[in-house]
Protein backbone atom coordinates (compact mmCIF):
# COMPACT_ATOMS: atom_id res chain seq x y z
CA UNK A 1 0.00 0.00 0.00
CA UNK A 2 1.11 3.21 -0.65
CA UNK A 3 -0.08 6.45 0.59
CA UNK A 4 0.70 10.26 -1.06
CA UNK A 5 2.42 11.95 2.11
CA UNK A 6 2.87 15.88 2.89
CA UNK A 7 4.55 18.46 1.12
CA UNK A 8 6.64 18.99 3.93
CA UNK A 9 7.04 22.79 3.48
CA UNK A 10 4.83 23.99 6.36
CA UNK A 11 2.85 22.34 9.26
CA UNK A 12 0.19 19.66 8.22
CA UNK A 13 -3.28 21.02 8.63
CA UNK A 14 -6.23 18.80 9.68
CA UNK A 15 -7.10 18.17 6.23
CA UNK A 16 -3.77 16.51 5.48
CA UNK A 17 -4.34 14.98 8.81
CA UNK A 18 -7.79 12.88 7.32
CA UNK A 19 -6.43 10.84 4.99
CA UNK A 20 -3.49 9.53 7.45
CA UNK A 21 -6.52 8.53 9.75
CA UNK A 22 -8.29 6.70 7.16
CA UNK A 23 -5.23 5.21 5.93
CA UNK A 24 -4.31 4.32 9.03
CA UNK A 25 -7.80 2.53 9.64
CA UNK A 26 -7.85 1.10 6.52
CA UNK A 27 -4.73 -0.80 7.27
CA UNK A 28 -5.37 -2.10 10.68
CA UNK A 29 -9.03 -3.53 9.17
CA UNK A 30 -6.54 -5.42 6.74
CA UNK A 31 -4.37 -6.53 9.68
CA UNK A 32 -7.11 -7.50 11.75
CA UNK A 33 -7.91 -9.56 9.09
CA UNK A 34 -4.65 -11.77 9.02
CA UNK A 35 -3.18 -9.47 6.11
CA UNK A 36 0.39 -8.35 6.14
CA UNK A 37 0.60 -4.51 5.07
CA UNK A 38 3.92 -3.10 3.62
CA UNK A 39 2.88 0.31 3.33
CA UNK A 40 4.83 3.03 2.59
CA UNK A 41 3.90 6.81 2.77
CA UNK A 42 6.15 9.34 0.99
CA UNK A 43 7.45 13.18 1.64
CA UNK A 44 7.49 15.49 -0.94
CA UNK A 45 10.61 17.73 0.11
CA UNK A 46 11.08 19.48 -3.31
CA UNK A 47 9.33 20.25 -6.82
CA UNK A 48 5.61 20.47 -5.76
CA UNK A 49 4.28 23.27 -7.95
CA UNK A 50 1.24 25.54 -7.02
CA UNK A 51 -0.72 24.36 -9.29
CA UNK A 52 -1.45 21.17 -11.41
CA UNK A 53 -0.32 22.31 -14.42
CA UNK A 54 3.67 22.73 -13.33
CA UNK A 55 3.12 26.21 -13.32
CA UNK A 56 3.24 28.38 -10.17
CA UNK A 57 5.73 28.62 -7.20
CA UNK A 58 7.64 25.53 -5.64
CA UNK A 59 6.02 25.26 -2.15
CA UNK A 60 9.66 24.43 -0.80
CA UNK A 61 10.78 27.49 -2.43
CA UNK A 62 7.68 29.37 -0.86
CA UNK A 63 9.14 27.88 2.50
CA UNK A 64 12.62 28.97 2.36
CA UNK A 65 11.56 32.63 1.96
CA UNK A 66 9.23 32.34 4.31
CA UNK A 67 12.15 31.46 6.97
CA UNK A 68 14.37 33.50 5.41
CA UNK A 69 16.66 30.41 4.78
CA UNK A 70 18.80 30.86 1.44
CA UNK A 71 17.90 29.14 -1.80
CA UNK A 72 20.18 25.82 -1.53
CA UNK A 73 19.85 22.43 -1.44
CA UNK A 74 20.96 22.31 1.74
CA UNK A 75 18.68 24.52 3.06
CA UNK A 76 16.03 23.35 1.54
CA UNK A 77 16.78 19.74 3.59
CA UNK A 78 17.17 22.02 6.71
CA UNK A 79 13.60 23.02 6.11
CA UNK A 80 11.89 19.95 5.32
CA UNK A 81 13.53 18.36 8.31
CA UNK A 82 11.72 20.33 10.72
CA UNK A 83 8.25 20.04 9.22
CA UNK A 84 8.90 16.11 8.94
CA UNK A 85 9.83 15.93 12.40
CA UNK A 86 6.59 17.88 13.34
CA UNK A 87 4.66 15.39 10.32
CA UNK A 88 6.05 12.53 12.22
CA UNK A 89 4.98 13.77 16.02
CA UNK A 90 1.47 14.61 15.18
CA UNK A 91 1.41 11.36 13.67
CA UNK A 92 2.24 9.11 16.72
CA UNK A 93 -0.43 11.89 18.51
CA UNK A 94 -3.24 10.79 16.13
CA UNK A 95 -2.12 7.05 17.10
CA UNK A 96 -1.47 6.12 13.59
CA UNK A 97 0.89 3.30 12.69
CA UNK A 98 3.68 4.58 11.08
CA UNK A 99 4.80 2.64 7.55
CA UNK A 100 6.48 0.14 6.88
CA UNK A 101 8.89 3.23 4.83
CA UNK A 102 9.10 6.89 5.09
CA UNK A 103 10.29 7.62 1.97
CA UNK A 104 11.63 10.83 1.24
CA UNK A 105 11.42 12.48 -2.43
CA UNK A 106 15.04 13.55 -1.91
CA UNK A 107 16.53 10.16 -1.53
CA UNK A 108 15.11 8.33 -4.25
CA UNK A 109 16.82 11.54 -7.41
CA UNK A 110 18.28 8.72 -9.09
CA UNK A 111 15.42 6.28 -9.21
CA UNK A 112 13.25 8.96 -10.29
CA UNK A 113 15.80 9.85 -13.20
CA UNK A 114 16.04 6.29 -14.14
CA UNK A 115 11.96 6.34 -14.03
CA UNK A 116 12.54 9.12 -16.87
CA UNK A 117 15.09 7.90 -18.63
CA UNK A 118 12.97 4.47 -19.37
CA UNK A 119 10.18 6.80 -20.69
CA UNK A 120 12.39 8.98 -22.75
CA UNK A 121 13.59 5.51 -24.33
CA UNK A 122 9.93 4.63 -25.26
CA UNK A 123 9.30 8.15 -26.75
CA UNK A 124 6.97 8.76 -24.32
CA UNK A 125 8.65 12.22 -23.35
CA UNK A 126 9.18 15.42 -25.02
CA UNK A 127 11.39 18.63 -24.45
CA UNK A 128 9.77 22.15 -23.85
CA UNK A 129 11.64 25.48 -23.15
CA UNK A 130 11.21 24.86 -19.64
CA UNK A 131 11.50 21.15 -19.13
CA UNK A 132 10.33 17.68 -20.16
CA UNK A 133 6.79 16.37 -20.75
CA UNK A 134 5.34 12.77 -20.69
CA UNK A 135 2.61 13.18 -23.60
CA UNK A 136 -0.60 11.98 -23.20
CA UNK A 137 -1.25 10.99 -26.52
CA UNK A 138 1.08 8.00 -26.12
CA UNK A 139 -0.99 6.66 -23.25
CA UNK A 140 -4.40 5.79 -24.67
CA UNK A 141 -6.09 4.93 -21.15
CA UNK A 142 -5.30 8.68 -19.21
CA UNK A 143 -7.94 9.62 -17.33
CA UNK A 144 -9.83 6.31 -16.85
CA UNK A 145 -9.14 7.43 -13.05
CA UNK A 146 -12.27 9.55 -12.42
CA UNK A 147 -13.67 9.00 -16.16
CA UNK A 148 -12.14 12.15 -17.03
CA UNK A 149 -13.35 13.45 -20.38
CA UNK A 150 -10.20 14.86 -21.98
CA UNK A 151 -12.34 16.32 -24.62
CA UNK A 152 -13.80 18.79 -21.90
CA UNK A 153 -10.57 19.95 -20.17
CA UNK A 154 -9.73 23.79 -21.02
CA UNK A 155 -6.66 25.47 -20.05
CA UNK A 156 -7.66 27.85 -17.04
CA UNK A 157 -9.78 24.77 -14.93
CA UNK A 158 -6.92 23.07 -13.51
CA UNK A 159 -4.16 23.67 -15.63
CA UNK A 160 -2.35 27.32 -16.46
CA UNK A 161 -1.43 28.04 -20.40
CA UNK A 162 1.37 26.74 -21.45
CA UNK A 163 1.80 26.96 -25.41
CA UNK A 164 4.03 24.80 -25.60
CA UNK A 165 2.24 21.58 -24.80
CA UNK A 166 0.43 19.42 -27.32
CA UNK A 167 -1.78 18.94 -25.20
CA UNK A 168 -3.25 20.48 -21.78
CA UNK A 169 -3.43 17.76 -19.79
CA UNK A 170 0.89 16.68 -20.28
CA UNK A 171 2.51 16.93 -17.07
CA UNK A 172 6.20 17.69 -16.29
CA UNK A 173 8.43 14.46 -15.78
CA UNK A 174 11.45 17.57 -15.80
CA UNK A 175 12.09 20.71 -14.75
CA UNK A 176 14.88 22.85 -16.24
CA UNK A 177 16.57 24.80 -13.13
CA UNK A 178 19.80 26.40 -11.94
CA UNK A 179 19.39 24.41 -8.54
CA UNK A 180 18.76 21.23 -8.46
CA UNK A 181 20.17 17.88 -9.60
CA UNK A 182 22.51 16.82 -12.78
CA UNK A 183 20.42 14.66 -15.55
CA UNK A 184 21.09 14.11 -19.40
CA UNK A 185 18.56 16.39 -19.65
CA UNK A 186 20.64 19.54 -17.69
CA UNK A 187 20.45 20.40 -14.57
CA UNK A 188 16.88 20.83 -12.82
CA UNK A 189 14.65 18.29 -10.66
CA UNK A 190 12.21 15.90 -10.85
CA UNK A 191 8.08 16.30 -11.57
CA UNK A 192 6.23 16.30 -8.25
CA UNK A 193 4.02 12.98 -10.16
CA UNK A 194 7.29 10.97 -10.81
CA UNK A 195 8.64 11.24 -7.54
CA UNK A 196 5.35 8.87 -6.37
CA UNK A 197 5.89 7.05 -9.36
CA UNK A 198 9.22 6.35 -8.11
CA UNK A 199 8.97 5.96 -4.51
CA UNK A 200 6.32 3.36 -4.88
CA UNK A 201 8.28 1.15 -7.17
CA UNK A 202 11.78 1.76 -5.27
CA UNK A 203 10.04 0.44 -2.22
CA UNK A 204 6.93 -1.64 -2.88
CA UNK A 205 7.56 -2.93 -6.66
CA UNK A 206 5.80 -2.09 -10.25
CA UNK A 207 2.74 -3.19 -8.71
CA UNK A 208 0.63 -2.25 -5.79
CA UNK A 209 -1.98 -3.59 -4.34
CA UNK A 210 -3.46 -0.81 -2.78
CA UNK A 211 -2.95 3.50 -3.71
CA UNK A 212 -4.22 5.94 -1.35
CA UNK A 213 -4.67 9.54 -0.91
CA UNK A 214 -7.22 12.65 -0.72
CA UNK A 215 -9.87 12.94 -3.93
CA UNK A 216 -8.23 15.87 -4.81
CA UNK A 217 -5.44 13.96 -6.23
CA UNK A 218 -7.68 11.82 -8.34
CA UNK A 219 -7.83 14.23 -11.86
CA UNK A 220 -4.27 14.78 -11.92
CA UNK A 221 -1.66 13.38 -9.95
CA UNK A 222 -2.70 10.25 -9.56
CA UNK A 223 -3.93 9.99 -13.52
CA UNK A 224 -0.59 11.22 -14.10
CA UNK A 225 1.17 8.28 -12.14
CA UNK A 226 -0.86 5.65 -13.38
CA UNK A 227 -0.05 6.91 -16.96
CA UNK A 228 3.92 7.40 -16.25
CA UNK A 229 4.03 3.71 -14.14
CA UNK A 230 2.43 1.73 -16.61
CA UNK A 231 4.23 3.57 -20.06
CA UNK A 232 7.83 2.37 -18.46
CA UNK A 233 6.54 -0.68 -17.22
CA UNK A 234 3.91 -2.66 -19.15
CA UNK A 235 1.83 -3.76 -16.17
CA UNK A 236 -0.84 -2.59 -13.97
CA UNK A 237 0.15 0.06 -11.64
CA UNK A 238 -2.53 -0.06 -8.91
CA UNK A 239 -4.99 -2.93 -8.41
CA UNK A 240 -7.34 -0.56 -6.44
CA UNK A 241 -7.77 3.59 -5.15
CA UNK A 242 -9.24 4.54 -2.25
CA UNK A 243 -9.57 8.41 -1.79
CA UNK A 244 -10.65 10.39 1.34
CA UNK A 245 -13.11 13.45 1.18
CA UNK A 246 -12.56 16.96 1.92
CA UNK A 247 -12.95 18.39 5.27
CA UNK A 248 -13.91 21.54 5.38
CA UNK A 249 -14.04 24.29 8.26
CA UNK A 250 -17.40 26.39 7.94
CA UNK A 251 -18.11 24.18 4.59
CA UNK A 252 -14.92 26.28 3.17
CA UNK A 253 -12.38 23.46 1.99
CA UNK A 254 -9.28 23.79 4.05
CA UNK A 255 -6.44 25.70 1.97
CA UNK A 256 -3.19 26.92 3.35
CA UNK A 257 -2.66 29.05 0.34
CA UNK A 258 -6.17 30.61 1.34
CA UNK A 259 -5.04 30.67 5.41
CA UNK A 260 -7.78 28.85 6.63
CA UNK A 261 -5.65 26.02 7.44
CA UNK A 262 -5.93 24.62 10.98
CA UNK A 263 -3.61 22.32 12.68
CA UNK A 264 -3.62 19.92 15.32
CA UNK A 265 -1.12 22.10 17.55
CA UNK A 266 -4.18 24.74 17.23
CA UNK A 267 -6.40 22.46 18.29
CA UNK A 268 -4.41 21.84 20.87
CA UNK A 269 -3.99 25.09 22.30
CA UNK A 270 -8.12 25.33 22.36
CA UNK A 271 -7.93 22.28 24.69
CA UNK A 272 -8.85 19.33 22.06
CA UNK A 273 -6.75 16.59 22.43
CA UNK A 274 -5.60 14.66 19.16
CA UNK A 275 -7.57 11.65 19.85
CA UNK A 276 -10.62 13.78 20.19
CA UNK A 277 -10.11 14.59 16.61
CA UNK A 278 -9.20 11.46 15.73
CA UNK A 279 -12.91 10.09 17.33
CA UNK A 280 -14.99 13.12 15.78
CA UNK A 281 -13.31 11.85 12.47
CA UNK A 282 -14.39 8.36 12.91
CA UNK A 283 -18.07 9.28 13.24
CA UNK A 284 -17.84 9.58 9.37
CA UNK A 285 -17.31 8.21 6.63
CA UNK A 286 -14.02 8.97 5.03
CA UNK A 287 -15.83 9.40 1.74
CA UNK A 288 -18.16 12.30 2.95
CA UNK A 289 -17.31 15.57 3.00
CA UNK A 290 -16.90 16.78 6.72
CA UNK A 291 -17.70 20.39 8.16
CA UNK A 292 -15.39 20.85 11.20
CA UNK A 293 -16.19 23.08 14.09
CA UNK A 294 -15.11 23.50 17.63
CA UNK A 295 -18.19 22.89 18.76
CA UNK A 296 -18.37 19.37 16.59
CA UNK A 297 -14.46 18.81 18.53
CA UNK A 298 -15.85 19.73 22.01
CA UNK A 299 -18.62 17.48 21.76
CA UNK A 300 -16.79 14.42 20.07
CA UNK A 301 -14.33 15.46 22.97
CA UNK A 302 -17.14 15.27 25.85
CA UNK A 303 -18.19 12.03 24.34
CA UNK A 304 -14.74 10.60 24.28
CA UNK A 305 -14.34 11.29 27.75
CA UNK A 306 -17.94 9.56 28.96
CA UNK A 307 -16.55 6.34 27.03
CA UNK A 308 -13.39 6.43 28.98
CA UNK A 309 -14.67 7.16 32.36
CA UNK A 310 -17.39 4.26 31.68
CA UNK A 311 -14.16 2.13 30.79
CA UNK A 312 -12.28 3.19 33.77
CA UNK A 313 -14.77 3.84 36.76
CA UNK A 314 -17.21 1.56 36.46
CA UNK A 315 -16.38 -1.31 34.78
CA UNK A 316 -14.38 -3.59 36.71
CA UNK A 317 -10.57 -5.19 35.11
CA UNK A 318 -11.67 -8.46 35.07
CA UNK A 319 -12.52 -9.72 31.22
CA UNK A 320 -14.04 -12.66 29.48
CA UNK A 321 -14.56 -13.27 26.24
CA UNK A 322 -15.97 -10.53 23.60
CA UNK A 323 -19.58 -10.56 21.97
CA UNK A 324 -19.38 -12.19 19.20
CA UNK A 325 -22.22 -10.90 17.78
CA UNK A 326 -20.83 -7.38 17.82
CA UNK A 327 -17.68 -8.17 16.93
CA UNK A 328 -19.38 -9.95 14.01
CA UNK A 329 -21.45 -6.92 13.20
CA UNK A 330 -18.09 -4.65 13.85
CA UNK A 331 -15.99 -6.59 11.33
CA UNK A 332 -18.84 -6.55 8.51
CA UNK A 333 -19.28 -3.16 8.75
CA UNK A 334 -15.06 -2.59 8.35
CA UNK A 335 -14.88 -4.93 5.75
CA UNK A 336 -17.77 -2.63 3.94
CA UNK A 337 -15.70 -0.22 2.72
CA UNK A 338 -14.35 0.88 6.35
CA UNK A 339 -17.76 2.04 7.74
CA UNK A 340 -16.04 3.28 11.12
CA UNK A 341 -19.92 5.78 11.97
CA UNK A 342 -21.35 2.19 12.40
CA UNK A 343 -18.63 0.73 14.92
CA UNK A 344 -18.83 4.00 16.73
CA UNK A 345 -22.85 3.28 17.12
CA UNK A 346 -21.89 -0.96 18.05
CA UNK A 347 -19.23 0.76 20.79
CA UNK A 348 -22.06 2.77 22.25
CA UNK A 349 -24.84 -0.16 22.32
CA UNK A 350 -22.39 -2.01 23.73
CA UNK A 351 -21.82 0.56 26.54
CA UNK A 352 -25.35 1.00 26.93
CA UNK A 353 -26.33 -2.71 26.79
CA UNK A 354 -28.38 -4.11 29.86
CA UNK A 355 -27.96 -7.97 28.82
CA UNK A 356 -24.18 -7.92 28.57
CA UNK A 357 -22.25 -8.49 32.07
CA UNK A 358 -19.87 -6.11 33.01
CA UNK A 359 -16.51 -7.98 31.90
CA UNK A 360 -17.88 -9.02 28.81
CA UNK A 361 -18.55 -5.27 27.95
CA UNK A 362 -14.90 -4.04 28.85
CA UNK A 363 -13.78 -6.94 26.88
CA UNK A 364 -15.84 -6.09 23.79
CA UNK A 365 -14.90 -2.35 24.09
CA UNK A 366 -11.29 -3.67 24.18
CA UNK A 367 -11.43 -5.75 21.25
CA UNK A 368 -12.95 -2.80 19.00
CA UNK A 369 -10.59 -0.34 20.02
CA UNK A 370 -7.38 -3.03 18.58
CA UNK A 371 -8.60 -1.20 15.49
CA UNK A 372 -10.12 2.07 16.68
CA UNK A 373 -7.41 2.82 19.39
CA UNK A 374 -8.59 5.53 20.90
CA UNK A 375 -6.69 4.70 23.95
CA UNK A 376 -9.12 2.48 25.70
CA UNK A 377 -6.59 -0.40 26.15
CA UNK A 378 -5.44 1.04 29.66
CA UNK A 379 -5.55 -0.05 33.03
CA UNK A 380 -7.75 1.46 35.03
CA UNK A 381 -4.93 2.96 36.96
CA UNK A 382 -3.56 4.49 33.88
CA UNK A 383 -6.84 5.33 32.63
CA UNK A 384 -7.88 8.05 35.67
CA UNK A 385 -4.41 9.58 35.14
CA UNK A 386 -5.04 10.04 31.20
CA UNK A 387 -8.19 11.60 32.30
CA UNK A 388 -6.90 14.20 35.12
CA UNK A 389 -8.26 12.27 38.04
CA UNK A 390 -6.34 13.06 40.87
CA UNK A 391 -5.74 9.65 43.06
CA UNK A 392 -7.81 10.39 46.84
CA UNK A 393 -3.90 10.16 48.25
CA UNK A 394 -2.69 12.73 46.16
CA UNK A 395 -5.55 15.29 46.58
CA UNK A 396 -4.07 18.36 48.33
CA UNK A 397 -4.47 18.43 52.01
CA UNK A 398 -6.07 22.38 51.32
CA UNK A 399 -9.05 20.56 49.45
CA UNK A 400 -9.59 17.76 51.38
CA UNK A 401 -11.71 18.97 53.92
CA UNK A 402 -13.98 21.30 51.69
CA UNK A 403 -14.35 17.54 50.03
CA UNK A 404 -15.54 15.59 53.64
CA UNK A 405 -17.76 19.34 54.06
CA UNK A 406 -19.33 18.85 50.43
CA UNK A 407 -19.87 14.73 51.11
CA UNK A 408 -21.70 15.87 54.37
CA UNK A 409 -23.53 18.29 52.54
CA UNK A 410 -24.52 15.81 50.13
CA UNK A 411 -25.85 12.95 52.46
CA UNK A 412 -27.79 15.56 54.30
CA UNK A 413 -29.15 16.67 51.10
CA UNK A 414 -28.21 20.07 51.42
CA UNK A 415 -27.80 20.92 47.73
CA UNK A 416 -26.81 24.42 48.05
CA UNK A 417 -24.14 23.51 50.74
CA UNK A 418 -22.73 20.88 47.95
CA UNK A 419 -23.14 22.78 44.87
CA UNK A 420 -21.23 26.21 46.33
CA UNK A 421 -18.39 23.86 46.78
CA UNK A 422 -18.24 22.28 43.39
CA UNK A 423 -18.65 25.36 42.14
CA UNK A 424 -16.00 26.61 44.24
CA UNK A 425 -13.28 23.73 43.23
CA UNK A 426 -14.17 24.59 39.37
CA UNK A 427 -13.06 28.06 39.74
CA UNK A 428 -10.06 26.65 41.46
CA UNK A 429 -9.31 24.62 38.38
CA UNK A 430 -11.38 21.55 39.37
CA UNK A 431 -13.86 19.22 38.01
CA UNK A 432 -15.97 17.67 41.33
CA UNK A 433 -17.89 14.29 39.52
CA UNK A 434 -20.08 11.95 41.61
CA UNK A 435 -19.74 8.54 40.37
CA UNK A 436 -20.83 5.10 41.29
CA UNK A 437 -17.62 4.73 43.41
CA UNK A 438 -17.70 7.97 44.72
CA UNK A 439 -16.50 11.55 44.29
CA UNK A 440 -13.99 11.85 42.32
CA UNK A 441 -11.33 14.93 41.71
CA UNK A 442 -10.01 15.70 38.27
CA UNK A 443 -7.95 18.16 36.40
CA UNK A 444 -9.64 20.84 34.26
CA UNK A 445 -6.36 22.24 32.46
CA UNK A 446 -4.84 18.48 32.02
CA UNK A 447 -1.42 19.83 30.00
CA UNK A 448 -1.80 19.41 26.67
CA UNK A 449 1.33 17.02 25.49
CA UNK A 450 2.38 19.24 22.86
CA UNK A 451 4.92 18.43 19.88
CA UNK A 452 8.29 19.08 21.05
CA UNK A 453 8.76 21.33 17.57
CA UNK A 454 6.24 23.55 18.82
CA UNK A 455 6.50 25.97 22.00
CA UNK A 456 5.00 25.07 25.40
CA UNK A 457 1.65 26.08 26.13
CA UNK A 458 -1.85 25.44 28.18
CA UNK A 459 -4.84 24.24 26.97
CA UNK A 460 -7.90 26.70 27.27
CA UNK A 461 -10.61 25.49 29.60
CA UNK A 462 -14.06 24.68 27.52
CA UNK A 463 -17.45 24.32 28.53
CA UNK A 464 -17.00 21.48 31.51
CA UNK A 465 -20.59 22.25 32.48
CA UNK A 466 -22.29 20.11 30.33
CA UNK A 467 -19.93 17.22 30.47
CA UNK A 468 -20.80 16.85 34.75
CA UNK A 469 -24.38 17.54 33.71
CA UNK A 470 -23.83 14.03 31.82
Amino acid sequence: MYSCGPTVYDYAHVGNLRAYVFTDILKRTLEYNDYEVDHTINFTDFGHLSDDGDHGEDKIMKGLRREGLPITLEAMRTLTDTYIKVFQEDIAALHIKPPTTWARASDYVTEQIALIQSLYEKGHIYETSDGWYFSIATFPAYGRLGNIDLTKLRTGARVDENLEKKHPADFAVWKKASLGWDSPWGTGFPGWHIECSAMAQATLGEQLDIHTGGIDHIHTHHNAEIAQSEAASGKPFARYWLHNEFLTIDDEKISKSAGTNLTLHTLQERGISPLSLRYWLLTAHYRTTVNLSFNALQAAQQSLERLQRHLYLELPETTSQPDAEIIQRCTAALNDDLDTPTVIALLWDTVRSTHLDDATKRSTILEIDTILDLNLSLTNTEGRAALGIIPPEEIPDSLQSRLQTRETARINRDWTIADQIRDELLQAGYILEDTAQGPILRHINRPVQLNSSHRATIAKPYDEHSIIDQ
